[in-house]
């Protein structure tokens, strides 16, 4: 009984060691990837016709703002004034009637004084591999700036290289190491999801009518 014990326990201590040495190696290849196509400086990325913006949910779960919601809309004005980018496509999830990412962002974007004219709506960016193959599926982009924080921008340049899609990503505002702990962990594993995604081809849950931005 010890025997099998042991056996288990070995195996156990296997399959962690080479789960581990998969998230890390996954995490350098991706973040080695976008190195050289990621911006913190206004003055310094080149411009593209849109910039994607990738949705959030407004709220924390305690009722607090979402500080990444916050950044990012910011970011994507900061392109916008400064003419880095004509257009801003938002992307995110609208699962339900009483969940809608891109129509919040929307509003938000509007109350800060963007007009409509500059932006468009995209609500089945269910993911970050969704909205970005969205982009060019449905809405023409060969060319585009990622919007959001440093880390979710590398995972969606990594993306839009596999997608033979042209992709910068200007960062928004991260949070503190403390408050982001959780969401870096979680950041970790979709890395190695997006990998199995793509390399089994999986597609977005939605395509459907292509929308020309103009």
């Amino acid at each position: 009984m010890k025997k099998v014990f042991k056996r288990i326990f070995l195996i156990f201590l296997f399959s962690l060691a080479i789960t581990s040495i998969w998230i890390i190696v996954t995490d350098s290849i991706v973040t080695k990837t976008a190195s050289k196509k990621i911006y913190d400086s206004l003055e310094n990325i080149p411009y593209n016709k849109v910039g994607l913006l990738l949705g959030t949910s407004k709220y924390l779960r305690d009722g607090r703002e979402n500080a990444y919601y916050r950044y990012r809309i910011n970011a994507a004005e900061e392109l916008l004034n400064a003419h880095k980018i004509d257009f801003i496509l938002v992307s995110g999830d609208n699962g339900t009637i009483h969940y809608d990412e891109p129509t919040s962002i929307k509003n938000d974007l509007i109350a800060d004084g963007v007009t409509s004219s500059s932006i468009y709506l995209d609500y089945a960016g269910f993911r970050t591999l969704d909205s970005v193959v969205r982009s060019k599926e449905i809405f023409g982009q060969e060319s585009i700036t990622v919007i959001s924080q440093k880390f979710h921008n590398e995972r969606a340049i990594y993306i839009a290289n596999k997608k033979s899609i042209e992709a910068i990503g200007y960062n928004a505002k991260d949070v503190s190491t403390y408050y982001s702990l959780g969401v870096q962990i979680r950041e970790k594993l979709a890395r190695v999801k997006m990998m199995l995604d793509l390399a089994f081809h999986k597609q977005p849950k939605f395509l459907g009518e292509k929308i020309t931005i103009e």
